[in-house]
């Protein structure tokens, strides 16, 4: 069973992503570490014992379309019921509206342990707080006063409508069409495909956000504007009126989060309400929707790395857990009576520690990400600027590195079970079912790899890439000039990593400078995965640098060690793929003919 790793999560906040030093600057106002604590074991408390026991439930029964109605399974209801009534929807959200404005660090730590207690169930609540920071961004007054306090308060969820059968990734094809009418509001037609949580049983109203295409608009992504769309529609003293023209026409069928609706959702066909359309209020400006989806995109792309961290550390407790019970054959060196535990055999403990590296690297490259937006936040002038910069290099990298881990762990948990682990009863299984989605939500992989290498490395002319690394250099010679115990060969590894990605990323820089794009991209998952694994030796250095207050220490520093003589040498031939793997990929088109 998943036990929350508040321990971890915490000393990763505080000692590696950066909370600890902003809450001394009181950065936060009079947030405290002792309050930090609190909220944190809360989040774990809730995560161990409320949602992980009903995550094998809702994987198999999964929700069901009855009669036009999304039934979710046996205890799901309950579960999100007390989950708001603990207040965890308004962890972050506006004062004004009833939410309690505390650092996103906070949210992305809970939503981890949320999430690796059942992926499919948090899901939920992650959208919903999308919605919120996307319609407290940009909503009217108007809108705010009617939806934002109930969605907060989690009375009410959200969704995101973006992808329809014709347009996955290239929303600039999508054809959902949105009709003015002389009171103000839209007219919304058009059918929209994955939509998550699109429909249930939580709650008495669902509000999606949709993109949509007015008569008027400019061809292509130019021409996108974004509607709030009520599942009923809301009168003037707040209370609920008609059934607006919108419906979930079926549920997919999928490999993992079962419990989860996936939605295809029916916009304007005439089946309920007075007029057919669904009715819709625009969100920010016509034709600038895109933009204000974005918000809620790079608020859900980080949120889903951290779904990746969740996977991966649900499956490394599981395999771990199952290498200590699970006895075959004689480990090198063992004295014991009869066959050894698993985790005694060298290439076991290989495994079981890669799995735990990565997943505490990519945890604190998403922490690490969080931190910097908030400082964007409470900052101001050159400073936020900086941080808000910072926020957007790492997201893509905390995204794509995260959620890839997420599989590659989960696949490593299951072969740790052998075929236990394709037996469905362990759990093993599940984990790496739920996590296969993830490198494909909110912008497939390659998507991020594209956004990494075209539009974040060249953030004030390639200085925000620039200053990062040689923050990264900084900790490689604290590593040297520690003289810790157990570090062995640590700073030299990680200054060679961080070499590579230097040097690859001058290499990306001047490719874009020239016009060379093609050549750019070409690398571009091979260069994500480069800086994702640099910074994973990284954070696990400066998780072995601080002390922490504790007695751990040297089991980070083992750690650290491990990963840098073990996985971060890959960083060489990663650069060699980003630099010269451009020409061979050009010339091998010719064998997917």
């Amino acid at each position: 069973m998943y036990k929350a790793p508040v321990e971890d999560i915490l000393f990763t906040l505080k000692h590696v992503a950066g909370m600890g030093p902003s809450l001394e600057e009181g950065r936060f106002g009079d947030l405290s570490a002792d309050l930090v604590d609190a909220i944190v074991g809360e989040a774990g408390r809730f995560a161990s014992e409320a949602v992980a026991p009903l995550a094998t439930v809702g994987d198999k029964q999964g929700s069901r379309l009855v009669d036009g109605v999304v039934q979710t399974p046996d205890g799901w209801r309950d579960l999100y019921h007390d989950w708001i009534g603990g207040g965890w929807n308004s962890l972050t959200a506006p004062e004004e509206f009833g939410g309690q404005a505390l650092p996103h660090m906070l949210h992305v730590a809970a939503m981890e342990m949320w999430n690796a207690g059942s992926m499919a169930f948090a899901l939920g609540p992650m959208l919903t707080m999308g919605a919120v920071e996307a319609l407290e961004k940009h909503g009217s007054d108007a809108l705010k006063a009617v939806f934002l306090e109930k969605m907060i308060a989690g009375t009410w969820t959200g969704t995101m409508n973006l992808t329809e059968p014709h347009a996955g990734s290239d929303l600039g094809v999508l054809k959902a069409r949105a009709e003015r009418r002389d009171d103000g509001s839209y007219r919304i037609f058009g059918q929209k495909i994955y939509i998550t949580w699109g429909e249930h049983d939580f709650t008495d109203n669902i509000i999606h956000l949709v993109l949509a295409r007015l008569p008027d608009a400019p061809a292509g992504t130019r021409g996108i504007s974004l509607f709030l769309v009520p599942k009923f529609l809301v009168n003037a003293d707040g209370s609920l009126g008609e059934r607006n023209d919108l419906f979930c026409h079926a549920l997919e069928h999928k490999l993992g989060i079962h419990a989860s609706p996936t939605c295809t959702m029916i916009y304007g066909d005439g089946r309920y309400g007075s007029e057919k359309g669904a009715v819709g209020y625009l969100i920010g400006e016509e034709n600038r929707g895109l933009a204000c989806m974005f918000t809620m995109m790079n608020n859900a792309r980080l949120t889903v790395g951290v779904q990746g961290v969740a996977m991966a550390d649900a499956a490394t407790q599981k395999a771990i857990a199952f290498a200590r019970e699970r006895t075959q054959g004689k480990a090198p060196g063992w004295t014991g009576a009869g066959m050894s535990p698993i985790i005694e055999h060298p290439d076991i403990s290989r495994t079981l520690l890669t799995m735990k590296a990565l997943t505490q690297g990519s945890r604190a490259i998403a922490y690490a990400c969080a931190h910097a937006v908030d400082l964007g936040h409470v900052s101001e002038g050159d400073a936020a600027r900086h941080w808000q910069e910072r926020s957007s290099l790492l997201t893509p990298i905390a995204k794509a590195f995260g959620t890839d881990v997420g599989v590659d762990v989960a696949s490593m948990g299951v072969q740790v079970h052998g075929g236990m682990g394709f037996i469905e009863e362990t759990g093993a299984a599940r984990l790496l079912r739920d996590a296969r989605i993830a490198p494909i939500y909110e912008g497939t992989n390659g998507i991020q790899a594209i956004d990494l290498v075209s539009r974040k490395l060249p953030l004030s002319g390639g200085a925000q890439v620039r200053g990062l690394i040689a923050e990264m250099k900084q900790v490689a010679q604290a590593v040297g000039a520690s003289n810790l115990d157990g570090f062995g060969e640590t700073g030299e590894r990680l200054d060679a990593a961080r070499a590579d990605l230097e040097t690859t990323t001058q290499w990306l820089l001047q490719a874009l400078d020239e016009g060379r794009v093609d050549k750019a991209l070409a690398g571009a998952t091979a260069y994500l995965r480069l800086f994702g694994l640099a910074l994973t030796g990284v954070y696990l250095a400066k998780g072995g640098l601080a002390d922490g207050g504790d007695d751990r220490q040297p089991v980070r520093i083992a750690l650290c060690r491990f990963a840098a003589e073990n996985l971060i040498s890959e960083t060489a031939t990663l650069k060699d793929r980003v630099i010269h793997g451009a020409a061979s990929l050009s010339a091998a088109r010719i064998a997917l003919n």
